[in-house]
């Protein structure tokens, strides 16, 4: 392998190019986290024929300039994508990859950039979109403890530090009570300006609006437990290019390197081998077209094929207590705890199924309908969704939030979607139910006074009431055994 390191419009580019004579195919990485943390991916690529490149963006890390996130992808990657073709070691084609952050560079690339220095294929694993889609919720709930791990971690700077936000909370346990939030970066001990602009992005506009005009296949990789698992399935859908892949695992955003609940020796999957043979494959224009996936089942070893989903399912949800209760955002439901209060007064609605008499396959969209009432004139939803297995532990499976603004005091009906769920739930597991009017700290509070949560200085109890009889769960159950698919062979193909 022969490595060396240059300069691009003043962004610092690592090359790694592979034995023997070229010209080769290209890999371009661009990311914020640290070019020099991604040698041993570059060798990998290059072991499968690619010549590979990755590179700091712009005012991170050995890059000039002022770092600007989500402001100047498409420009550099496009200056970068023009500098490679020139190379007398590449061929001209070229791949635009990457995770996270990074998979917004290279989707930044393929969907905004003019159309000469787009590139010939995509992959996007864990992509964060852009601004809006990664701070809040489709439904516009912010996102609060991710956003400022990140911003704490990466934001108005050009290196990182991971611990920040662990280390800001353990000296203040309770750093995000402090209002307002938007003064959070005072609290942290550090200047950021761009965080409260952060917060101005409500329009869902970033690469993955435009994906429908792609050119080119797509290899889209997530985890039914990261944060943007609804935003990696969306691009996989609307993407218009000639072909379209989805790897989804029973992971969180690390992937392969995060097992998270369900993950079986079956759903460890060489996503460098992977990658490679689907690059390749995408490049010499022979993927099917259209669009196909595999997509783990949790709990079970095995993956099925696009298109599996499971029929909507009643389950009857018997009342534990809370149809009226206070969600006072000075005690919100923890997002982090599943520990629920046995004494006093309730601060949410509990309810549970019976035993399931047999294991059930969910595979689809996860919601919940709801008849419920609040008395302020903002108010926000949570519903989580818990497995209770037959010994006791609980865990975690789906959570949707919603925000709502009906009149004081009139009941309405309306549905807090929890997102995707591909999981195999044993006999003898119960589901637990709960309906609150916070999910903190994973979600800012509702001060429920109509103001921006972000700004807010003054918080009010709600009293809300939820009609047990109104609240309908859809579980996609598939009613019979799946015919599994094979990733190594399904996403290739």
């Amino acid at each position: 392998m022969t490595p060396y390191t240059t300069a691009v419009a003043g962004l610092a580019t690592d090359v790694r190019l592979p034995d023997g004579a070229g010209p080769f195919p290209a890999v371009l990485v661009r990311t914020p986290y640290d070019r020099l943390r991604h040698r041993a991916e570059l060798d990998g690529w290059t072991r499968h024929g690619f010549a590979a490149v990755v590179q700091d963006v712009r005012g991170r890390h050995a890059s000039a300039g002022e770092w600007r996130p989500y402001a100047h992808e498409a420009a550099d990657g496009a200056a970068t994508a023009r500098w490679i073709r020139r190379q007398p070691w590449s061929d001209g084609r070229l791949v635009a990859a990457g995770g996270s952050y990074a998979a917004h560079c290279a989707l930044a690339l393929a969907l905004d950039a003019p159309r000469e220095a787009r590139p010939d294929a995509v992959i996007a694993a864990v992509p964060a979109l852009g601004a809006a889609e990664t701070a809040r919720e489709p439904s516009g709930v912010e996102r609060l403890a991710a956003r400022a791990g990140w911003w704490a971690a990466h934001g108005d700077r050009p290196d990182s530090d991971e611990g920040a936000l662990a280390a800001a909370r353990a000296a203040d346990p309770g750093l995000f009570t402090h209002l307002p939030l938007s003064d959070l970066p005072r609290r942290l001990g550090r200047s950021l300006p761009s965080w409260p602009g952060l917060w101005r992005h409500r329009e869902r506009n970033g690469p993955g609006a435009r994906a429908g005009r792609a050119g080119m296949p797509l290899l889209a990789v997530g985890g039914h437990h990261d944060h943007f698992t609804e935003d990696t399935v969306a691009l996989w859908r609307a993407w218009g290019g000639p072909s379209a892949r989805l790897l989804l695992g029973p992971w969180g955003h690390g992937l392969v390197a995060e097992p998270g609940p369900g993950a079986l020796p079956a759903h460890r999957v060489s996503l460098g081998a992977l990658y490679a043979r689907w690059a390749r494959r995408a490049l010499a224009g022979e993927l099917r077209a259209g669009h196909r996936a595999a997509v783990a089942l949790g709990g079970a070893p095995l993956w099925l094929p696009a298109g599996t989903e499971g029929e909507p399912r009643p389950h009857r949800l018997r009342l534990l207590r809370g149809a009226s209760f206070t969600a006072d955002p000075g005690h919100p439901v923890s997002s982090e705890e599943l520990t629920v209060p046995e004494k006093g007064a309730p601060d949410r609605c509990l309810l549970v199924t019976a035993p399931l008499p047999r294991p059930l396959d969910v595979v689809g969209p996860v919601g919940v309908r709801l008849r419920a009432t609040a008395d302020t004139p903002s108010a926000d939803w949570a519903a989580r969704l818990v497995a209770i297995a037959p010994g006791g532990t609980a865990e975690r499976l789906a959570v949707g939030v919603v925000r709502r603004a009906d009149p004081p005091g009139r009941p309405a009906e309306f549905t807090v979607d929890l997102g995707l769920l591909a999981r195999r739930l044993p006999a003898g597991t119960r589901l637990r139910l709960e309906i609150a009017g916070h999910h903190f700290p994973a979600h800012a509070r509702n001060p429920h006074t109509g103001e921006d949560p972000l700004t807010a200085t003054r918080l009010l109890a709600s009293r809300r009431h939820v009609d047990p009889g109104g609240v309908a769960l859809r579980i996609p159950a598939l009613p019979s055994r799946p015919v599994p698919v094979d990733p190594a062979q399904e996403i290739p193909r």
